[in-house]
C-alpha cells in the first residue's frame, strides 16, 4: 500500500521537535517544491543540517529522504485529490459530512501503516493463554474499554472492565501473571491509566497498551505496544478521530482471536444467543 506522505506528516506533527515542525511546515506548504529539491537544497533553504531533514523523514516513517519523496510525488500527482480535511464554518451539511469521513478513512489509513505485524501476532498470543483480560480506559477510552468487553466476552476468554477508575485500579491490584491487561489511552499520559498499568506490572500480567504516542509512558512500559494515528482539525480533536483507528484495532485482535480459539469462542457465542433467546420468549 502506497504510503501517505502527507498524513503521516500531519499525524506526527504534535510530536514533532521545534525544527522537525519546521520542515514540515515547509513540506505541507510546497509538497511540489519538495519532489524536485535534493536533501541538501532543502536543508539549505531552512537552515537546518542534512541529518536534520534525514532524521525527520526516518521520524515519520520513511527509510530516507529519497522514499519520501517518492510516496509525496505519488500522492500529489494522483488524478483525484483526497478532499482537504480542514471543516470551515462555511461548509453545507453534505461537504461537512464527506470532510468528516474523508477524515476517518485516512485516520485508518495511516494508522494501518503503523501496524506491526509482530506486535498483533504477540498480542494475540498473550490474550489466547489468558485466564482472565481486563480492558482499562479512562474518559472517552472507557467508551472503547466497553466496547472490547462486548466483543472479547464472545470468544470464550474471561474478559472484563469497568467504567469508574477506581475500580478500574483495584481490578488490577487482582491480576496474576496468567492475565492480561488492555491498556487503552490516547495520550498515554494519563495519571490514572498509568497507575493501572504499573499495578497490573506490578503483579505479573501481561500488558497491551493502545495509544497514539510511541514515546508515552504507557507505550514505553507496556509488554506490547500498539500505535493508532490520527490528525486534529478546529473542530474534531485528534482524541476523538483516533477512536476509530482504536476500535479497529480492537477488531483485529477479536478476530484473529475468534480464529485462534473457534471452537470455545464458537461455544460462547451459542451460550450468549441461547441466552438472549431466552429473554424475548
Amino acid at each position: 500500500m502506497a504510503q501517505n506522505c502527507l498524513g503521516k506528516i500531519r499525524s506526527y506533527y504534535a510530536r514533532l521537535s521545534e525544527k522537525e515542525k519546521k520542515i514540515a511546515d515547509y513540506i505541507l506548504e510546497n509538497p511540489e517544491k519538495i519532489i524536485h529539491s535534493t536533501i541538501n537544497e532543502l536543508a539549505e533553504d531552512l537552515n537546518v543540517a542534512d541529518a536534520t531533514v534525514f532524521r525527520f523523514c526516518k521520524r515519520i516513517g520513511f527509510k530516507g529522504y529519497q522514499a519520501m519523496k517518492i510516496a509525496l510525488a505519488s500522492e500529489i500527482i494522483e488524478p483525484i485529490q483526497h478532499i482537504h480535511e480542514e471543516i470551515n464554518e462555511q461548509d453545507n451539511v453534505a461537504t461537512v459530512t464527506e470532510k468528516v469521513f474523508m477524515s476517518n478513512i485516512r485516520t485508518l489509513e495511516n494508522t494501518l501503516q503503523l501496524v506491526n505485524g509482530t506486535s498483533i501476532q504477540k498480542a494475540a498470543d498473550f490474550l489466547l493463554a489468558a485466564q482472565r483480560v481486563e480492558f482499562y480506559g479512562t474518559g472517552g477510552s472507557a467508551v472503547i474499554a466497553m466496547d472490547a468487553f462486548h466483543k472479547f466476552v464472545r470468544t470464550g476468554i474471561k474478559a472484563f472492565t469497568f467504567i469508574d477508575s477506581h475500580f478500574q485500579l483495584m481490578s488490577a491490584s487482582q491480576l496474576s501473571d496468567r492475565d492480561v491487561a488492555v491498556i487503552i489511552s490516547h495520550s498515554g499520559t494519563n495519571k490514572d491509566t498509568i497507575n493501572i498499568l504499573k499495578t497490573a506490572k506490578t503483579n505479573g500480567a501481561k500488558t497491551i497498551s493502545i495509544t497514539g504516542y510511541p514515546k508515552s509512558p504507557i507505550a514505553q512500559h507496556a509488554d506490547v505496544a500498539l500505535f493508532t494515528s490520527s490528525e486534529e482539525t478546529e473542530f474534531r480533536s485528534e482524541a476523538l478521530s483516533s477512536r476509530i483507528a482504536q476500535l479497529s484495532l480492537i477488531d483485529a485482535l477479536y478476530v484473529n482471536m475468534m480464529i485462534l480459539n473457534k471452537d470455545t469462542a464458537n461455544k460462547s457465542l451459542k451460550k450468549i444467543r441461547n441466552a438472549i433467546s431466552d429473554t424475548r420468549m
